[in-house]
């Protein structure tokens, strides 16, 4: 927080007053950091004289800013080609949690993307958008819905066959192709397996299916129990789908599958998100990520003891928010994608009152608006009553340390999956 007086620097925008902040009488930093400035929780978007007659103050008053360092935004750097609608996407690299995982393994310049597709089939890709794997035969028989790097070895998925699948992926030729096998198949759930986490060191999957269920599997075949034979494919091999919107999030021991705690929000939920705030501080949370099918984001205080669970609204969306994934480089910062067609990122450092149409209590707005590069410049018409994003729905959404320091020219890099590409 810093203060100096607003008729002193009338004319100043960002980039003026993050020189002030950089100068010798200030931080002297050795060479420029981009800062941003927040006003009473929202973000100075204009020059200080037209802040102050927006909002009918006075150039001799005194204004509290706060300076903070800028969220740089996306640059679009390739899209990659699938032959149908893409549901799922993840990283690996150095910095990823699987790359973390396997350690000394992963070798410079082994970073790959994960694909999911409807058509049911995987692919892995490096950064430059070649294809390297795809899988064939023994895979999934319906559309693929979720899909994780266990491993730079290995890769759990899941779909609409109800089954979660674990893949053998390996690399020869120095790197130059890949081969995908399928290693097991796991059966328990009697719906669609719409999304997945997992646990590389100790080979643990979790799922969530449109049956109302979260499976927890071992990807170690000895220790893996035998599939219910009423649900193998040989007696019910029509996938099922199913829709369970209580509105809930749970928190559930996973030893005695005991549910500890349930919030109930507003709206169903189709996407969820830890976010860890101040780590490794002793006033260390976690806050709780929920996209609603109404168009916002809800930042939930799981704790059992919290007396206020909604915590902040993320307003902006114009469809229902279908994924999430929070900033590899600090607690504040978030990507969300949305049936609307655009991904949008988030400063959690910028908040407002919201207003009485909007429900009270806190709002943020979205710093960065993305769109599907093709359509950029276009309009596209809407019949009437139509919603955003008719052929341009974003399912899955991945944001990635490593590409950030990669591609130097882009400084961020990250995955979205849109329609049939990857951006």
């Amino acid at each position: 927080m810093t203060e100096f007086p607003a008729n002193d620097n009338i004319d100043l925008k960002r980039y003026g007053l993050s020189r002030i902040i950089n100068s010798s009488s200030m931080l002297d930093t050795p060479s420029p950091i981009p800062f941003d400035f927040l006003i009473n929780g929202e973000y100075l978007r204009s020059s200080l004289q037209e802040y102050l007659q927006t909002n009918g103050l006075n150039a001799e008053e005194m204004l509290n800013v706060q300076y903070v360092r800028s969220l740089i935004p996306p640059v679009h750097q390739a899209s990659f080609e699938h032959n149908d609608w893409i549901s799922d996407i993840d990283v690996l690299s150095a910095t990823s949690r699987a790359g973390v995982w396997s350690g000394d393994k992963l070798v410079l310049n082994q970073d790959r993307i994960v694909s999911a597709s409807y058509d049911g089939l995987l692919q892995i890709w490096d950064p430059s958008g070649k294809s390297m794997a795809r899988s064939s035969s023994g895979g999934h028989t319906a559309s693929v819905k979720a899909v994780k790097f266990l491993s730079l070895t290995q890769i759990a998925s899941a779909g609409l066959d109800r089954t979660v699948r674990i893949w053998k992926y390996a690399e020869s030729d120095g790197g130059l192709q890949g081969t995908l096998k399928p290693s097991l198949e796991l059966y328990g759930h009697k719906a669609s397996v719409d999304a997945l986490d997992v646990h590389g060191p100790t080979g643990r999957v979790l799922s969530a299916s449109a049956d109302g269920a979260i499976g927890l599997w071992t990807t170690s075949k000895s220790s893996a129990p035998a599939a219910p034979t009423n649900l193998l494919p040989a007696r019910d091999p029509s996938p099922r789908s199913g829709n369970y919107p209580d509105h809930t999030i749970r928190t559930i021991d996973l030893t005695t599958s005991k549910v500890e705690n349930v919030i109930t929000t507003s709206h169903p939920l189709l996407a969820l998100t830890p976010l860890h705030r101040n780590p490794g501080n002793a006033s260390s949370s976690v806050l709780l990520a929920a996209a609603t099918a109404a168009r916002h984001i809800t930042l939930v205080d799981p704790r059992v003891s919290a007396t206020t669970t909604s915590v902040l609204t993320l307003r902006g969306h114009k469809n229902m928010v279908s994924s999430l994934a929070a900033g590899p480089d600090n607690d504040y910062s978030l990507v969300s994608g949305s049936y609307d067609g655009t991904c949008r990122i988030w400063d959690l450092r910028s908040v407002r009152s919201a207003t009485k149409s909007e429900g009270g209590g806190n709002v943020s707005e979205s710093v960065y608006v993305i769109e599907r590069e093709s359509l950029k410049g276009t309009k596209q018409r809407r019949t009437a009553g139509e919603v955003p994003g008719r052929g341009v729905k974003v399912f899955g959404v991945a944001w990635d340390k490593t590409f950030w320091h990669r591609q130097r020219a882009a400084r961020i890099r990250w995955c979205r999956s849109i329609g049939d590409r990857i951006y």
